[in-house]
């Protein structure tokens, strides 16, 4: 049973030296962020927190009778 546990631990702990040998070879950690992403790039699907900070600004061009009018609908 020790014998089993030492092994597993031995290939766990190659396997994260491999992933590390990668990190240090190209400097910088891998970005796994979706907008890091070059294909989702072009379909424009990006991060629900940017869309939805996207969605949050306000509209400098916006009419304020038409924003106040949408805000009374909301409330």
């Amino acid at each position: 049973m020790l014998d089993t546990i030492l092994i597993t631990v031995l290939i766990v702990a190659i396997c994260i030296a491999l992933l590390g040998v990668g990190i240090i070879l190209k400097g910088k950690f891998p970005n796994t962020h979706v907008s890091g992403n070059k294909a989702l790039r072009k379909k424009g699907i990006g991060c629900v927190q940017s869309q939805d900070r996207e969605a949050q600004k306000v509209n400098k061009r916006a009419i304020a009778e038409v924003e106040k009018q949408s805000n009374d609908e909301i409330n």
